[in-house]
């Protein structure tokens, strides 16, 4: 669903980024006296509707919902599921099932008995994607942290490069900068100042990703991370800013002149628009 009324699932979001929370919905029409024989059950065989949510990019997943279904008949069942921008990310993957709610003691050999078997099910998946950097954000009061009161942001970046991308990465933006703060309350629509407030902070998130990359000895041209993944994440944003460079090189390059690197990436990222 948009603001616009529903819409039908594509197979991917452009434009979607983690502050857009989604709300997904699908009628699955069951023939339960169908189903039922089909499978070689008898009639008061007790069935569920089960869904369940996937999002790769966080490797979170959750219930959608269960529903125990009539005795007969052709039912219409609603899945209406709310799901968080911050938990998702990657491919969203929702599995909807017919199963077996109650474990049989009779019926033919050759049919389900245990709780839970699937009797039918299908799967929808939606890739999201978008220009926004692909981790999640949270706007707080710097002044009840750590981090300087007076920053406008903070990009933290913790685990290996074999963790999950939305558990490694997280950018805070600082309430009490109300310039910073509102350049991403205004993300969706942004006015000039709010788009020179996120070219600055996206090109400081290039840089520190980056270099975070390159600091591990690991990374190269040739490293192969699992998908969604921090490993995949920063070499795919290496690949995006240095297409005809190898990692060797830039690690050489930041090594020797960290300003002339500095500069380098202020260019690949084409900062304030300038192309």
């Amino acid at each position: 669903m948009t603001e616009d009324g529903d819409v039908a699932i594509p197979e991917a979001l452009p434009d979607w980024d983690y502050r857009m929370d989604l709300h997904l919905r699908r009628t699955v029409r069951i023939d339960l006296d169908s189903a039922r024989a089909q499978c070689g059950l008898p009639a008061d065989a007790a069935l569920m509707l089960t869904a369940v949510w996937t999002a790769t990019g966080s490797s979170l997943s959750g219930p959608g919902r269960h529903l125990r279904l009539p005795r007969a008949g052709t039912v219409p069942v609603e899945i209406d599921l709310e799901l968080r921008g911050a938990d998702l990310g990657g491919l969203l993957i929702l599995d909807t099932a017919l199963v077996l709610a109650e474990r049989r003691f009779d019926g033919r050999p050759s049919s389900p008995r245990r709780a839970g078997s699937i009797l039918w099910s299908d799967r929808e998946a939606l890739r999201l994607q978008g220009d926004a950097p692909q981790f999640p954000m949270a706007v707080i009061d710097f002044a009840r942290t750590s981090f300087p009161d007076r920053a406008a942001w903070h990009l933290q970046i913790s685990g290996g490069l074999e963790s999950a991308t939305m558990g490694a990465l997280l950018l805070l933006i600082n309430e009490r900068n109300t310039i910073t703060a509102t350049a991403f309350e205004n993300a969706r629509k942004p006015r000039p100042i709010d788009q020179v407030v996120l070219s600055a902070v996206y090109a400081d998130a290039a840089r520190i990703m980056i270099e975070h990359a390159l600091h591990h000895e690991e990374f190269t041209d040739d490293s192969d991370y699992p998908e969604d993944s921090l490993g995949a994440t920063l070499l795919s944003l290496f690949d995006q800013l240095f297409p005809d460079q190898s990692v060797t090189d830039v690690r050489l390059r930041q090594r020797q002149s960290p300003s002339l690197f500095a500069s380098d990436l202020q260019a690949a990222v084409k900062i304030f628009g300038v192309s």
